[in-house]
């Protein structure tokens, strides 16, 4: 069946078949055998030897193959980034959402840290793997999220060179092995799509094991499938860019891992990663320079601290009158920085040069364009 019968479904219903039938031939002759025991116990034993002996894994692929990879981006025009990746049957949709430095999560802990401006959720729905049920976030989808988002918060920009709060949502659609690292390679494409300038491009892969019963013989294979987890001695998830890891999760069912073993799991995972890379880089190779035209411009400029209250106005008029007159929005800060934000490039600049002008120190010789409001004997007053 591992050989002949492809597709996680197919492969699934044909050895629940087979089960079923020998349950029944069992039941008139020998009622009292624990068909379903010993049936785990011949199909585990069936795959072991087929991955160590043969170097063959259930889907026909050698050990150091990966499954076919497919990407997109772009495919959502209202959103500000998106992409699907495709590893096998395993299929991730990356949104990114861009927002002004008011819509990053306040943090209310005991951490120096009171926002934060970049955040990863992961969504794995039934239906992902066929199932009907409740849809909500568990425990697994808070650890898988968890491992996604510190995988690439290493090359998300700076404030100070992105001005925005970046939320990133990976829906699963299809699941057969390692959606977290599929959710990975898929937010990585869906954040240049967008226009985020990360440091680098991000991929991750899921390593498995085979370790044979006195430890003299291992299979270390790139690439998991559900069967392979399940069954295998190890899952270990490697996420990294070129230039090094990033992020490691290892579960492990056997009673330890020698150096050997390790060593060998983080050059094949490293290998696998680059290919993957190489594969999503034929999709999207740097981040778009030109932003979703949905997506805000979030634009930084300095003021003198001592003017911050020139640019705000008695009770906050000032400010409010640009917001509304221009159509955007105006975060202002106590050491001078003030971020301009609008879907609209025009009414950004111009709200630019009206805080410009606010703060602007009148010097001799320059030529200024106003209206003459009031003429007095000593000079004039000019807006």
């Amino acid at each position: 069946i591992f050989m002949s019968v492809k597709g996680k479904q197919e492969q699934a219903t044909a050895i629940n078949e087979l089960e079923a039938e020998l349950e029944k031939q069992f039941e008139e002759t020998d009622p009292d055998i624990e068909i379903k025991e010993e049936f785990e116990h011949v199909k585990d034993m069936a795959f072991r030897e087929m991955v160590l002996t043969e170097k063959i894994r259930p889907d026909g692929r050698g050990l150091g193959d990966i499954r076919p990879l497919e990407s997109s981006v772009g495919f959502l025009p209202r959103t500000h980034g998106s992409s699907i990746f495709e590893r096998g049957e395993t299929q991730a949709i990356g949104i990114v959402t861009l927002g002004s430095e008011k819509d990053a999560l306040k943090l209310d802990n005991l951490s120096p840290q009171d926002s934060k401006n970049f955040l990863f959720h992961y969504n794995f729905p039934p239906y992902s793997v066929g199932e009907t049920g409740r849809i909500g976030v568990s425990r697994r989808d808070t650890g898988h999220g968890a491992l996604a988002e510190r995988a690439l918060e290493p090359v998300i920009p700076s404030e100070e060179d992105f001005p925005y709060a970046i939320r990133i949502v990976s829906e699963i659609l299809s699941s057969n092995g390692s959606t977290s690292m599929g959710s990975v390679c898929g937010s990585t494409l869906s954040l240049m799509d967008a226009g985020v300038p990360i440091k680098s491009p991000v991929a991750g892969i899921a390593m498995g094991l085979i370790l044979s019963d006195d430890s003299s013989n291992y299979a270390v294979f790139p690439d998991i499938q559900g069967i392979e987890d399940f069954q295998g001695d190890m899952d270990f998830k490697v996420a990294g860019s070129r230039d090094g890891i990033t992020a490691l999760q290892m579960d492990v069912k056997v009673q330890g891992i020698n150096f050997e073993i390790m060593k060998d799991a983080l050059g094949k995972a490293k290998d696998a990663r680059y290919r993957i890379l190489d594969a999503m880089l034929e999709v999207i190779d740097t981040p778009r320079v030109d932003m979703n035209p949905y997506a805000p411009r979030m634009i930084k400029i300095s003021v003198p601290a001592e003017k911050i209250g020139t640019v705000i106005g008695p009770g906050g008029k000032t400010i409010r009158g640009m917001i509304q007159d221009y159509n955007v929005s105006i975060d202002v800060s106590d050491d001078g920085s003030v971020i301009v934000g609008s879907a609209d490039q025009s009414s950004a600049d111009a709200a630019i040069f009206a805080i410009q002008s606010l703060v602007k120190e009148i010097e001799v010789g320059e030529i200024y364009t106003g209206t003459v409001q009031r003429i007095m004997n000593f000079g004039a007053f000019v807006e």
